[in-house]
């Protein structure tokens, strides 16, 4: 018998208080689930990171880098390594976004 490796290659089972369109992203050890969001200002997103179990790890604002592409947040996307609290990167159409914290 195989035992899956949850959290290291496979997603565990998501808590109730992450948002139901979060993603997981696989990581050293263990991975995190990441979802994003809009702000009122253009170029800047809400994007949180939570532990496999559910704990808030982050909630910071971001800005989008200009790589001459449009970022839809209403299209299909999915977050990709190196992803963390301060810079954040995400695949859209072939395209990599890279966000990056704002420090206030």
């Amino acid at each position: 018998m195989v035992k899956k490796k949850i959290g290291r290659v496979y997603p565990p089972e998501k808590p109730e208080i992450i948002p139901v369109y979060s993603q997981w992203l696989l990581g050293q050890g263990a991975g995190a689930w990441f979802c994003i969001g809009n702000t009122i200002e253009s170029k800047k997103f809400r994007i949180q990171r939570f532990t496999p179990d559910g704990n808030l790890d982050c909630d910071r604002v971001f800005e989008i880098e200009d790589n001459g592409s449009v970022f839809d947040i209403e299209a299909a996307y999915e977050f990709i390594h190196v992803s963390h609290c301060a810079k954040c990167r995400i695949k859209q159409n072939e395209t990599v976004f890279v966000f990056n914290y704002i420090v206030t």
